[in-house]
């Protein structure tokens, strides 16, 4: 067994933070901008089931939000599948430029996902996953849609 190994990254959007944030929820989307990612499915609010390859490396994987605030972040732990959790942030650097950060442990499992984990390819592939939500939503003029529910895990 490895040991989980943490990736953080940022890129700020020409986007205001509500307009970021809304994007983000909208998780059935993330096919369109995060390689390796084929569906999510959005069961409740709350729980996602992910369907990835990644370096051709099939997993499906579930999911539970457990903190979302409107704006500010959404935090995540897996329930099932490849242990990981995180959370993403979105920061106001002004009226129309959000800083979006992207902090996640992963704790690879197999020969393949520890290479690809300490050969900086889990890193890039986040980091280009963010630049891809930038290039998306800075060529939109809104969101595609949006979730402004709370989740507080107690």
């Amino acid at each position: 067994m490895s040991s989980p190994t943490d990736h953080e990254h940022a890129v700020d959007v020409k986007a205001p933070v509500r307009v970021a944030y809304n994007q983000w929820t909208q998780f059935e989307e993330f096919p369109r901008f995060m390689s390796g990612v084929e569906k999510i499915t959005q069961l409740t609010d709350d729980t996602l089931t992910w369907y990835v390859n990644i370096a051709g490396v099939e997993r499906n994987f579930t999911t539970k939000i457990t903190e979302q605030t409107p704006d500010q972040r959404i935090a995540w732990t897996t329930q099932s599948g490849p242990t990981h959790g995180g959370v993403v942030t979105f920061h106001k650097i002004d009226d129309d430029t959000t800083r979006v950060t992207l902090q996640m442990d992963y704790d690879p499992e197999g020969f393949l996902e520890n290479v690809a984990d300490k050969s900086g390819f889990v890193s890039a592939q986040l980091k280009s996953d963010l630049e891809n939500f930038k290039t998306f939503i800075e060529d939109k003029d809104a969101a595609t849609g949006a979730w402004r529910g709370t989740i507080v895990q107690t």
